[in-house]
């Protein structure tokens, strides 16, 4: 006879297992590039109604580069230049990057090349992932050109973990296809918190993020926005963290279900 039916867990024991779980989740936040766990090649899914994907690549490359740790005999202040690689297409729905709106520790160092196609702009990519000059590297590709096939995402994520440069890739009106990423992001553009001293004023920037995929940290939302010092900060959405810990249960208690006691003669 088989054993009973392990789903049915008491309510104590489903909760149990559900902190356990979200304990053992490892969850993304700003500042992990300081422990070396920022990843080397990031995917960023927005709408070309909107420059919120652009936007929050560079929030994003600009938190891991600001934490990561400097070495032994380095210089105090990091002086490499950052690559901005776009296909014309994608600079013709959201716009070249404009010099003068950037951070001030990006304008005088940055480097763009405009792509006729999406297969020169990987080509630049993978060079400049080559380059261990270059601080970080961003692209925009529009759609889901036959180029960008997972042969070529497993180029940039080897080039770029073998150089240790971090690649931010925006993809513009894309579906999420077949890639090698470590982490893939869906973001947009959501309201500004008010200012605080002019009510008038537009607010910082802010964005709704999804992480739907990484290879070491767990799934989840944020309202990203910008901090003291241009930092990346980041807040929770309210009961993102109960449902993620539903999930993982319902999770466990399926792969308990699942396995059943061998059949006795």
């Amino acid at each position: 006879m088989s054993s009973a039916d392990p789903s049915v867990l008491p309510p104590g024991q489903l909760a149990s297992l559900a902190a356990f779980a979200a304990k053992g989740a490892a969850r993304w936040r700003p500042g992990l590039g300081a422990d070396g766990a920022g990843a080397l090649h990031s995917e960023v899914f927005a709408s070309s109604s909107e420059a919120a994907g652009a936007a929050a690549a560079l929030a994003l490359a600009l938190d891991d580069w600001r934490h990561a740790p400097r070495g032994e005999g380095a210089e105090a202040e990091d002086r490499r230049s950052v690559l901005w690689v776009q296909t014309r297409e994608a600079a013709r729905l959201t716009g070249r990057p404009f010099r003068a709106g950037l951070p001030q520790d990006v304008q005088a160092r940055l480097i763009h090349v405009l792509a006729d196609k999406a297969g020169d702009a990987l080509f630049a990519l993978e060079e400049g992932l080559r380059c261990r000059d270059l601080a970080f590297v961003i692209g925009e590709i529009a759609g889901n050109p036959r180029a960008l096939d997972f042969t070529a995402s497993r180029r940039l994520s080897l080039a770029a973990e073998k150089h240790r440069v971090p690649l931010f890739l925006v993809r513009l009106d894309a579906t999420a296809d077949l890639s090698a990423a470590r982490m893939r992001w869906r973001v947009a553009s959501t309201a500004s918190p008010p200012p605080r001293w002019n009510a008038q004023a537009p607010g910082a920037p802010r964005w709704q993020a999804e992480l739907f995929r990484a290879r070491s940290h767990a799934p989840g939302e944020w309202l990203l926005g910008e901090g003291g010092k241009g930092a990346l900060v980041a807040a929770r959405l309210p009961g993102e963290t109960d449902a993620l810990a539903g999930a993982l249960a319902r999770g466990w208690a399926a792969g308990l279900r699942d396995r059943t006691a061998p059949q006795r003669a």
